[in-house]
């Protein structure tokens, strides 16, 4: 009881002492500053400082200056943009505060974050004076601490591997393969010289390299499309297209059967390719072309449309000359696979002989593998093998980043880019490159160029967690198990997410437990925060001068 009646006592006479005749010493009771502590957010700290002038405080011929100052370090301080306010009787454009009643107030400031700020107080001085004589104001300390979760991106924007240029590789490749055969009018024959023609020939050489290389090559089926011109009656027009389908049918059975190729056919006809006849009269330059578009617009019913068409006599001698003889068809298409080697078949030959492998089967090859220096290994051989393929050097740059040497990471991609500027992965790794070095503006200018490109969405997603846009950052990591993906999930407080994305993590770093950590004492879990943390000193003692600053984890303390 004696104690809070001292207590009590000490209060008055401070508030006593800061309402009197004097400007004597302000509270820290006289200030609330938002957030507190201290965090960071897109690289710098910002506040805002809600102050009060009590009763009979501001002269009414005084000026005081408030200045935010981040005293961090070994006596380092940064100080912020000051807000001058004014008692009643002073001319100027400053704030002003009544004598009689004080007054509230806020202002805002923002600081630059540097590493050292994270063990720092903030303060607020005063520049005053009454009348033409200054007066002495004590500084206040109003805030103590940086929370720089957010910061925690520049040590993993490294460890996460950057973004890789992918393979094309796929061990079965569905394919097509259409052959062309073009009828007289009114005729369905197949003629000797259409049989001849390049798309035939290939048509039936690949059905033979089908026959004679069955385990790479696998046919589905072949399709047969028959057509007649739209011009004429329906009813002959059908008739017309279904012998036309009927010979290449049989052509067809012919030429599977010649080959030893033993594959379904599905053959089906059109009686009037109008479709085929708009996309030709669309890509051509005939006189009149707009109107013929309108009357395949306006009419539906054939014989309205070739009327309307016939009537322009000009227009239709252009039409008989160079589309519709294009449209007396059939089309032959196969259907069919390409098998690649199997996983095991790339590795056997990688051992043999390597410089057989493509490009494609390189870079997948080297997707295989879990062993880092294995990796590198491949992408080096892939790089000599494929020296005009960017891909490698930028892939042997993300290994740079996981092993933390920035020198050989900026030469990979300075290749890469020398071999293709608009490399969209390459890119991106120098925007990474750029945000670890502090220089987001760069960082936006490169990434900016990758966008769109699925592979960079990483990048992406680093930037805006480097900008503070937290919620976009989430978003651009949808997928991604890394730790920066979950450190996006933890800034935004989607913290579930964060620990479903680091229990995910493919290698997991002393950084992994750390956000772990953080995570854990966020929802109030001091038991799992602490393993959590135990777990990721074992594994980087380093990080143990910044976790003993770590506000986050003051549920430990």
């Amino acid at each position: 009881m004696h104690k809070n009646q001292i207590l009590i006592l000490s209060v008055c006479s401070l508030f006593a002492f800061s309402s009197c005749s004097k400007m004597g010493p302000l509270s820290a009771d006289n200030f609330t500053v938002v957030p507190n502590p201290l965090e960071t957010q897109g690289g710098q700290v910002a506040a805002t400082i809600h102050g009060m002038f009590p009763e009979k405080y501001m002269k009414k011929n005084a000026v005081v200056t408030v200045v935010p100052e981040l005293r961090y370090g070994n006596g380092d301080v940064k100080k912020g943009l000051g807000t001058t306010f004014q008692g009643e009787k002073v001319l100027g454009n400053d704030q002003m505060v009544s004598y009689r009643l004080g007054g509230r107030y806020a202002m805002k400031t923002t600081f630059d974050y540097i590493p050292e700020m994270q063990k720092s107080d903030m303060y607020l001085t005063f520049s005053a004076r009454k009348g033409n004589k200054k007066v002495a104001i004590p500084p206040v300390k109003v805030a103590t601490g940086v929370i720089s979760t957010s910061e925690l991106y520049k040590k993993l924007l490294l460890s996460d591997g950057g973004c890789l240029a992918p393979d094309s590789f796929q061990r079965v490749n569905e394919l097509r393969q259409e052959a062309n055969i073009k009828f007289l009018v009114n005729q369905a024959n197949l003629r000797k010289s259409e049989l001849k023609n390049n798309s035939v020939r290939e048509f039936v050489d690949l059905l033979k390299r089908i026959n004679a290389d069955q385990e790479k090559l696998n046919i589905q089926n072949v399709e047969i499309q028959a057509y007649a011109s739209p011009e004429g009656g329906y009813n002959f027009n059908d008739k017309l297209a279904n012998k036309r389908r009927g010979n290449s049918e049989e052509y067809v059975k012919s030429q599977l059967k010649g080959v030893g190729v033993s594959t379904g056919i599905d053959a089906h006809y059109t009686a009037q390719d109008w479709d085929g006849f708009q996309q030709l009269v669309q890509a051509s330059n005939i006189q009149d072309k707009d109107v013929i578009l309108r009357v395949l617009s306006m009419y539906k019913d054939p014989e309205q449309r070739e009327e309307q068409i016939r009537n322009m006599s000009e227009a239709f001698r252009e039409l008989a000359d160079g589309i519709l003889p294009e449209l007396r068809r059939s089309r032959l298409i196969i259907h069919y696979e390409t098998i690649g080697r199997s996983d095991e078949e790339i590795a056997q030959q990688y051992s043999t002989d390597a410089t057989k492998l493509d490009a494609e089967e390189m870079l997948y090859f080297s997707s295989l593998q879990d062993n880092l220096t294995k990796k590198e290994e491949v992408y080096q051989k892939a790089a000599s093998y494929f020296d005009k393929d960017y891909r490698a050097f930028n892939n042997l740059a993300t290994l740079s980043f996981v092993k933390g040497d920035v020198q050989s990471a900026n030469n990979y991609l300075d290749k890469a880019l020398a071999l293709n500027p608009q490399a969209p992965e390459a890119l991106a790794n120098v925007g990474i490159l750029n945000l670890l070095n502090g220089k987001v503006k760069d960082a936006e200018v490169n990434i900016a160029k990758a966008v769109g490109e699925k592979n960079v969405n990483a990048a992406v997603g680093s930037l805006n967690l480097a900008k503070g846009n937290y919620a976009q950052a989430e978003k651009d990591f949808d997928g991604i198990n890394t730790n920066t993906a979950a450190l996006a999930q933890l800034m935004n407080k989607d913290y579930a997410a964060a620990v479903a994305t680091l229990d995910k993590v493919k290698n997991p770093t002393a950084m992994t437990d750390y956000l772990h950590a953080i995570v854990s004492a966020r929802r109030g879990n001091k038991f799992a925060a602490d393993s959590y943390l135990q777990e990721a000193l074992k594994k980087d003692p380093s990080l143990k001068e910044y976790a003993d600053n770590d506000l986050e984890l003051s549920i430990l303390k």
